[in-house]
């Protein structure tokens, strides 16, 4: 077996290679995925499917990603993140092409709903959020996660309008043979964010625990448990938009092209967000951070959807929406390495984030059936909103202790500046 490496003795151009990986792999898997909701309207007319047809093929991607989330954070965590990585990227590509040939609503829900669930679980923040912990010294890993996930972000910025061009000179399908080929980048940055399985795990972020032991010690311990619930709201917040706002803006007559500039603008300002987060997060409370984003968004939420939609205010609320994104993941999984440090890292964030997945099936499942059934989408943003600043209070309130002595992992908490 070959000898692990400390990540202090790890070359300046073996740990870029780790992070840079990390963030192209999750840049393109998230941007894809979060440029879904462009296709909508014309995949409704060609295949003949409905609203709801659509919402619930995104809506079992959520469930498919969150229910399998833990099991490959647990092989990874066993055996390696590098295998499951590429495999992720390999099940991403034959989703991708399930769509391309979809002709009814079933073939489309496997394609978009089943391979790509199961490959983000492998591909997207959970995993790149592991392997850049362990790639960066403790008193940098905040500000790494969210330099990942900024950088992450930017995969938005380009697959959006990609997509938008192909599907209004090309076609969909034409779009989709677009996103394969920036599937095809996602395998080498697999290989290379997977380097990250020869390091070894320093003894502040160990443990002795088992891995029923760690689980056990993070579903009773109330704080973890509050993290994972408020994670729901997130998950549901953020799919209701990206599923649901192209839709909005074509209910409300507004250029097509449009929905694509507002993800380009969510994508464009999680780049500051994301990083801003981070760093605040290796020197302020992450819980009060956490919490105070989710209230944020809420206000956002509620602010845009109760004045008429405008260009210029969807714009605006793409900057601020995008400016609380993704800052919720070096948060979150900072939090989790600090109460129960980073051997079980990605088994207990894939716990999390299965609620978190739970929310956006709620969120793009739940908002085209009340289109469907109200022929509005104002219960479904009111709902959002109001759950939204009931998480965010929550989360702030959070116990941030790490377990008790006789289970806990010992982990040196960083100094606040």
């Amino acid at each position: 077996m070959k000898a692990k490496v400390d990540a202090a003795d790890l070359g300046s151009v073996q740990r870029w290679s780790i992070l840079v990986g990390a963030a192209v792999m999750l840049s393109l898997a998230m941007g894809m995925r979060q440029s879904f909701g462009l296709f909508q309207p014309s995949i409704i007319r060609d295949i003949g499917i409905t609203t709801a047809d659509f919402s619930l093929a995104t809506a079992l991607q959520n469930v498919v990603w969150g229910i399998t989330q833990p099991v490959v954070g647990a092989l990874a965590d066993r055996y390696g993140a590098r295998w499951v990585m590429v495999t992720g990227v390999l099940v991403y590509a034959a989703g991708l092409v399930t769509m391309v040939f979809a002709t009814s609503a079933l073939t489309f829900t496997l394609g978009a709903g089943l391979c790509i669930g199961l490959a983000l679980s492998c591909t997207a923040s959970s995993m790149t959020m592991t392997v850049t912990s362990r790639t960066v010294s403790m008193a940098k890993r905040s500000v790494a996660m969210g330099a990942i996930s900024a950088a992450g972000s930017l995969g938005l910025v380009l697959a959006s309008p990609l997509a938008q061009t192909l599907i209004s000179t090309a076609g969909w399908q034409m779009a989709l043979v677009g996103f394969l080929g920036l599937a095809a980048v996602m395998l080498p940055a697999a290989f290379c964010a997977g380097k990250a399985d020869d390091i070894a795990i320093n003894k502040a972020d160990d443990t002795d625990l088992s891995l029923r032991e760690v689980i056990a010690s993070a579903l009773g311990h109330s704080g973890f448990v509050v993290m994972a619930l408020a994670f729901f709201v997130c998950g549901l917040q953020l799919v209701f938009i990206t599923t649901h706002l192209p839709n909005y803006l074509a209910i409300c007559g507004l250029d097509a092209s449009l929905g694509a500039t507002a993800l380009a603008t969510i994508g464009l300002f999680n780049v500051i967000g994301s990083y801003a987060f981070g760093w605040l997060g290796g020197r302020y409370p992450k819980q009060i951070l956490l919490g105070g984003i989710y209230v944020l968004r809420s206000l956002a939420l509620a602010t845009y959807f109760y004045f008429p939609a405008t260009p210029a205010s969807t714009i605006v609320f793409a900057a601020v929406l995008g400016t609380l994104w993704l800052g919720v993941v070096p948060l979150v999984n900072g939090l989790v390495a600090q109460l129960f440090g980073l051997r079980y890292m990605a088994t207990l964030t894939g716990i999390a984030f299965l609620s978190h997945q739970t929310g956006s099936f709620l969120g793009a499942w739940g908002g085209g059936l009340i289109y469907d059934r109200l022929g509005s989408y104002d219960r479904a943003w009111q709902a959002a909103v109001l759950i939204g600043l009931i998480a965010g209070t929550c989360q702030m309130l959070m116990n941030v202790r790490p377990p008790r002595a006789r289970d806990a992992v010992p982990v040196a908490l960083p100094k606040a500046a």
